[in-house]
C-alpha cells in the first residue's frame, strides 16, 4: 500500500524514540488522554524504566514531536508527531477477512453508481472508522466526444443535446442567425458525430475546420461545451457521520472546520484539487491542512481516489479530530477505493462488451434476413 502526506523533512529519530512516539499516538488515538512514561511502561512492558522513558520523551518534546498540555504529566502527539508516524511508522493494519467481505457484499447488493449505493459507501466508511466520510460520484477526466443531436424548435431556435462518453448529458439552447430545417440539422449533427467520435474537446475544435459553416460553427460550440465539462468542479457529495463525529472535537472550533468542509464546495474542490494525488488508490492524509490551511487547522483527513485510470474518477475519505485512528482509517480508506475501482472496471469492460456485441448481432440479423 503507498501512503502519501506532505513532503515536509522531519528529523530523523532513534529507534528507541521511534517505537516511544509510536505508543504515544497509537494510545492518544484510541482515548486522547495525556500519556504518561508510568502508562508506557506498565501497558507495553517496554523493559526499560520509566526515567528512561521520561527522558526519551522530553527528546521528543524538544523535537516537537509531542507537548505536554497544561501541567499534565502525560504527552500528547503534536502535528509533526503525527506526521512522522504517518509517514515513517504506520503499519496500516489489514482488515480482517470478515470485514472484507462483510464490506464487499454489503457494495455488491446495491447497483453501481446509484445515489443510494453511493451513499452505502459513505456509511460503511463511516461506521468502520467512527469518523465523517464523504463520496464524490466518479466524473470523467477528460470528456470525451460520443454523440450530437440538434432539434429545431421553432423559427431560428434549435436544442443542441450533446452526450459524452461516461453517460453525461448537456444541452443548450440556441438561436441561429436564420431558420434552418430540421433535415439540414439531421445530416449536420451525423457528419459531426462521424468526423468526431471519442474525440476530445482540442481535437473536435482541428477537426472542424474541415467542416461547412453550420457545421463548423456547431462542432466549435459542442468544444467550447466539452471544455466547460472539463472544469467542472465537485457539486454532489455523499457524507455521512457528521453529527456523531462533531462530539469527538475538544473545542468547538474543530466542529466548525468539519461543517465548513462539507458545506462549501468551493473549498472541497480546493483541497481536493491540491491533495489528491492522480493515481488511484493511493490514500492521502491531510494533518492539520498540512500547514497549508488555516481552516483544516483541527481537522485530519484521509482521502483517496477511486475509478478508471485516464477515463473516470471520483474520491471517498474520512474527517475527524487530527487523534482519528490513522492505520484504520488509511486501511479502509485504501481497501474501499480498490473494490470501488475494481467494481468500476469490471461494469464498464462489461459495458463496452455490450456495445461491440450489439452491431455484430444486428449485423447477423440482416444477414439472416
Amino acid at each position: 500500500m503507498t501512503i502519501t502526506t506532505d513532503e515536509a523533512q522531519l528529523p530523523q529519530l532513534t529507534r528507541r524514540q521511534e517505537e516511544i512516539l509510536s505508543l504515544i499516538v497509537r494510545s492518544y488515538t484510541q482515548s486522547p488522554e495525556p500519556v504518561s512514561s508510568k502508562y508506557l511502561v506498565e501497558r507495553y512492558q517496554l523493559g526499560i524504566s520509566t526515567a528512561t522513558v521520561r527522558n526519551e520523551m522530553a527528546l521528543l518534546e524538544e523535537l516537537g514531536y509531542i507537548s505536554a498540555p497544561h501541567t499534565s504529566a502525560g504527552r500528547v502527539p503534536t502535528e509533526t508527531g503525527y506526521r512522522y508516524f504517518v509517514k515513517r511508522l504506520i503499519n496500516a493494519g489489514d482488515l480482517t477477512a470478515a470485514e472484507r467481505t462483510r464490506i464487499s457484499e454489503k457494495l455488491q447488493s446495491i447497483p453501481l453508481a446509484t445515489d443510494q449505493w453511493m451513499a452505502l459507501v459513505a456509511s460503511v466508511l463511516a461506521r468502520s472508522t467512527q469518523t465523517a466520510a464523504l463520496v464524490t460520484p466518479p466524473l470523467a477526466e477528460t470528456s470525451r466526444f460520443k454523440h450530437l443531436e440538434l432539434i429545431s424548435i421553432q423559427g431560428r431556435l434549435v436544442l443542441m443535446v450533446l452526450v459524452l462518453h461516461g453517460g453525461s448529458v448537456h444541452q443548450q439552447m440556441l438561436t441561429l442567425t436564420e431558420a434552418v430545417s430540421q433535415t439540414m440539422l439531421t445530416e449536420t449533427s451525423e457528419r459531426i458525430n462521424t468526423l468526431c467520435a471519442d474525440l476530445g474537446a482540442n481535437e473536435v475544435r482541428l477537426k472542424s475546420v474541415q467542416l461547412q459553416p453550420l457545421a463548423r460553427e456547431m462542432a466549435e460550440l459542442v468544444a467550447d461545451m466539452m471544455e466547460k465539462a472539463d472544469t467542472r468542479q465537485v457539486r454532489l457529495v455523499y457524507r455521512d457521520g457528521l453529527s456523531e463525529v462533531m462530539s469527538t472535537f475538544q473545542d468547538s472550533e474543530g466542529a466548525q472546520q468539519i461543517v465548513r468542509v462539507f458545506e462549501e464546495r468551493a473549498f472541497l474542490n480546493l483541497v481536493l484539487s491540491e491533495v489528491l494525488s492522480p493515481l488511484l488508490n493511493t490514500p492521502q492524509v491531510v494533518i492539520a491542512g498540512n500547514g497549508r490551511w488555516e481552516e483544516l487547522s483541527h481537522l485530519s483527513m484521509v482521502m483517496s481516489r477511486y475509478g478508471i485510470a485516464g477515463q473516470v474518477s471520483g474520491t471517498l475519505g474520512v474527517l475527524g479530530p487530527t487523534h482519528i485512528d490513522y492505520s484504520r482509517a488509511i486501511s479502509l480508506v485504501s481497501f474501499v477505493s480498490s473494490l470501488m475501482t475494481e467494481m468500476f472496471t469490471n461494469l464498464y469492460e462489461a459495458t463496452a462488451t455490450n456495445e461491440t456485441d450489439t452491431p455484430a448481432l444486428e449485423d447477423r440479423s440482416k444477414a439472416q434476413a
